[in-house]
């Protein structure tokens, strides 16, 4: 059973691949009749599972509740999709963020759950070390708009060179990753060599300093609500 139902889940998850926007399509009947036929197995296995519990315990887990809430949207969202095509209106499948549920919540995987809830205690805890980060992009980016804003500079393909406040907050997150380093600064570098120390400094701060300890901070609380968490309460 165990086996059997990591493999339609994992079919299910799969479909994404075959359905339309589609990396390998293939026409809607076959992933429609796939989708349904993992979505049985998934009741057939939550009434397997209701046959050997309690029902007061049954209907009192949140699990079960939300598989079958996220089998109920999968088979309205099918249908309503089904519809809008022959009818040649096109909409979007917005069920398939609800996919991952039966991966998380079925009984067969406590350990994706342990896991799972590991992260979601993290997160408050990491809240304040990315406010942190988040101030210092945008303080940054602030000064940047205030460096070169003004000094009418344009990028190598003749764009207008840190004059968007927004445009300037998105190029500071992804130096962040130095993915476009240096030629994020390559205008300001040839105006005036001294506008590198601007981002020396930007590096230093938010990729050295606050990605290093916004890493530490996740990987020890993670740790730390791992090694607490009762392994009978999965």
């Amino acid at each position: 059973m165990r086996t059997a139902t990591y493999f339609f889940i994992f079919l299910n998850l799969s479909l994404a691949l075959f359905e339309e926007p589609a990396v390998y399509p293939l026409p809607f009947l076959a992933t429609s009749v796939l989708e349904v036929l993992c979505l049985l197995v998934f009741l057939g296995r939550l009434t397997h599972f209701a046959k050997v519990t309690l029902h007061n315990v049954f209907w009192k887990d949140t699990k079960n509740i939300c598989i079958m809430v996220a089998i109920l949207l999968s088979l309205t969202d099918l249908a309503i999709y089904g519809v809008l095509r022959m009818y040649d209106v096109r909409s979007i499948r917005w069920s398939r963020i609800v996919r991952p549920i039966f991966l998380i919540n079925f009984a067969e995987s406590r350990q994706i759950r342990r896991a799972f809830r590991s992260i979601r205690n993290t997160l408050p805890e990491i809240t304040y070390v990315f406010l942190l980060f988040m101030f210092s992009l945008l303080m940054f980016s602030l000064m940047a708009l205030k460096l070169f804003g003004e000094r009418n500079l344009q990028t190598a393909e003749g764009l207008p060179y840190f004059r968007n406040y927004l445009e300037i907050v998105f190029d500071l997150y992804v130096l962040v990753t130095t993915a476009n380093s240096p030629d994020v600064m390559m205008p300001a570098f040839d105006f005036s060599s001294w506008y590198a120390l601007f981002f020396i400094a930007f590096v230093i701060i938010n990729t050295y300093i606050f990605m290093s300890l916004f890493l530490a901070v996740v990987y020890n609380n993670y740790k730390k609500h791992l090694k607490v968490m009762p392994r009978e309460a999965c």
